[in-house]
């Protein structure tokens, strides 16, 4: 079974309810449909009745099981606004007019979201990056012990040797430009939780550097051991099975007889399923040469850090990469009802 359909068969034993911002674009209607069928769960779309009616009728998509949800008319418009206007940080942006905050689609998916509306939010592929962050950090909770919220990408490789039988975890790739040693560490954290809930084992997780071992005395290699020393605190103070390694070079990481040359008995050297990067040029860069270079598959924005599952998609993506992530954000909603249930924002 390929790590996809194992995501699929998971989600199928609890359905999730996922709501996407971007109702009326044509490719998420189809990933809509096509999410209903798999019996993932129910999916919500945000906007205007007519319109996406439209769009399914020239898509020839049956929009039956599907909820359509229209902002500026919605019953819980007026709750929303209530509950933005008691938040400081919303009150701390200057902003005075709520209605007109919350029938943004991305701020009132991502209040359904935080109300237990909706189990996971996946939009971004009518905006431009980082758009849907905002909404996200003004509304959902962040972890207790996330010192930032980070983006990772799912890479399925047609090499199995690689990874989990070809699966990897790159991160960050999408929000943190040039993160400090204690955001490194906990975007590596976050990324490795999020790798032990999909995997169900413990999972290895190497910290990225062009040195291995201190081959290299730089303060961007130094950066990197020190990040690797404060993850392990973090795991280990929060209870949480992940092998983290570091500083490696890629090859390092990747090929069991390079890391035993260059560093020794490792957990992690040779056959590490997480890949964390010292910054956002290389871990962005990384995916997409992957992407083209080797035709693996990739699923993401999956943002970490935050209490409630969520997605920011490229504006490039295609309906079979929607309809998967929608599974993955699905397939963290199952644990974190459990870790993070409804509560006051």
């Amino acid at each position: 079974m390929s790590f996809i359909h194992s995501v699929f068969e998971k989600l199928k034993r609890h359905p999730k309810r996922i709501v996407f911002p971007d109702g009326d674009d044509a490719r998420i209607v189809r990933a809509a449909q096509s999410f209903y069928e798999r019996d993932l769960g129910v999916p919500i779309l945000l906007g205007r009745r007519d319109v996406i009616e439209r769009v399914a009728l020239a898509e020839n998509v049956s929009l039956d099981h599907v909820a359509i949800v229209n902002p500026e008319t919605s019953s819980e418009l007026p709750v929303f606004c209530q509950r933005l206007e008691r938040l400081e940080r919303y009150r701390n942006t200057g902003l005075k007019d709520s209605r007109a905050v919350m029938t943004n689609h991305s701020y009132y998916a991502a209040m359904m979201v935080q109300y237990g509306l909706a189990d996971a939010l996946v939009g971004g592929v009518s905006s431009y990056g980082g758009a849907l962050l905002r909404p996200l950090t003004t509304l959902i909770k962040p972890l207790p012990h996330a010192k930032v919220v980070s983006a990772c990408t799912v890479v399925e490789l047609d090499k199995k040797s690689f990874g989990d039988d070809g699966v990897m975890f790159f991160a960050d790739t999408g929000l943190i430009p040039d993160p400090t040693m204690q955001q490194l560490a906990s975007i590596a954290v976050q990324t490795g939780l999020l790798a032990r809930q999909v995997f169900g084992r413990r999972p290895r997780v190497a910290l990225l550097s062009y040195s291995t071992k201190g081959s290299a005395r730089t303060a961007s290699a130094e950066k990197v051991a020190g990040a690797t020393v404060l993850a392990r605190q973090m795991a280990t103070n929060i209870g949480a099975e992940i092998a983290v390694d570091g500083e490696m070079q890629a090859d390092a990481a990747l090929d069991p007889v390079i890391a035993e040359q260059k560093m020794g008995p490792s957990l992690v050297g040779g056959r590490a399923n997480v890949l964390v990067f010292p910054d956002l040029n290389s871990g962005n860069i990384a995916v997409k040469l992957v992407h083209y270079f080797a035709k693996a598959r990739t699923y993401g924005q999956l943002i970490l850090g935050l209490t409630r599952p969520a997605v920011d998609l490229s504006r490039g993506t295609d309906v079979e990469e929607i309809v998967t992530v929608a599974a993955l954000a699905g397939l963290q909603a199952i644990e974190y009802r459990r870790l993070y249930p409804e509560q006051d924002a």
